[in-house]
């Protein structure tokens, strides 16, 4: 199988390194110093004590995606928009999608879009909702070295049709990343996945970056662990407005986050390296979802606001 990997950064380059070596025909769609590490030296991927290296096609040109059978999506979601006519132009008929980021997806639903996420709804016209399927990302990984990819923990992907189904395509991509290496599921009911993660995301990542705190730190007092709660309800609120119930308790979210220790979350790393930050995939689309369905969210709003803060501060002071 033919599998393109458009954004080949930290969790692309983990998924590519694993598909490589599975045997599978990769093109990495990259940019940067990173982009040239990978074509001089091939992909570096450290886990496990391990050191492998593998070399895939590597680019900067979304045209070469043209003969993938799979093509991820594994940028930031800030960033789909700008590139998603050009993946468009460039899939093969029966190509599929999976769109492989944090956050509410663009596909979520399949009749309208969120200005949060999809401003003016390019990426919904570019990449028709037939073709997607959805994936939470469960690993953690980053980018050490222009070319070498660390993978600090977890190995878990769920995949599912938006529509819930079993079809014989989302099994063949969960059999695909099995052979990989990678603990993949087929879920009927992928959106409360999103949602679980999203408990987490939408709250934990925007107050790590306006305090700069790990994830035991942000959790280390009743204060703050009772503010991170109200939070927390707020996105459970949202939630269930669209027929959602996430599968676990806050309670049990929480302890999981505290467990993380010295963790720093994705959108603290992205602050101290002076990148964008996702703040209205993750929090900014509960806020427009909110808005949708009447549902007070204050705290969300707060956060939100002091988080745009918190980025524009250190964009000056760069």
């Amino acid at each position: 199988m033919t599998v393109a990997i458009v954004g080949a950064g930290a969790i692309g380059g983990l998924l590519g390194a694993h598909l490589v070596r599975a045997g599978e025909d990769v093109v990495l769609v990259a940019r940067g110093a990173h982009l040239a590490a990978m074509q001089a030296n091939g992909l570096t991927l450290r886990e496990k004590g391990e050191e492998i290296n593998v070399r895939p096609r590597c680019t900067d040109d979304i045209a070469q995606i043209d003969k993938a059978n799979v093509v991820f999506i594994t940028l930031k979601a800030h960033s789909i928009p700008a590139v998603a006519p050009a993946i468009g132009r460039s899939l093969q008929p029966d190509a599929v999608v999976v769109g492989a980021m944090n956050g509410i997806p663009w596909w979520y639903f399949p009749d309208r879009h969120l200005e949060s996420v999809d401003p003016g709804g390019v990426v919904a016209r570019s990449i028709p909702h037939g073709r997607v399927i959805g994936s939470v990302v469960y690993p953690a990984a980053s980018i050490v070295a222009p070319g070498v990819i660390e993978h600090d923990e977890g190995d878990r992907f769920s995949l599912g049709e938006p529509d819930g189904s079993r079809s014989a395509r989302v099994q063949a991509l969960a059999n695909m990343l099995t052979a990989a290496g990678f603990k993949a599921s087929v879920q009927t009911r992928l959106r409360n996945e999103i949602w679980l993660k999203l408990l987490g995301n939408a709250t934990l990542n925007p107050v790590s970056a306006i305090t700069r705190a790990t994830m035991g730190e942000m959790l280390a007092s009743n204060e703050s662990r009772g503010a991170i709660r109200r939070l927390m309800e707020e996105v459970a609120c949202v939630a269930r407005a669209y027929g959602v119930e996430i599968p676990l308790s806050i309670d049990k979210r929480i302890q999981g986050a505290a467990a993380a220790g010295d963790h720093k979350t994705s959108m603290l790393h992205d602050l101290e390296s002076g990148k964008p930050l996702e703040i209205d995939a993750l929090l900014g689309a509960v806020i427009e979802l909110a808005d949708g369905k009447a549902v007070e969210v204050p705290a969300l709003r707060a956060l939100y606001a002091l988080t745009k803060l918190a980025q524009e501060v250190a964009t000056r002071r760069r």
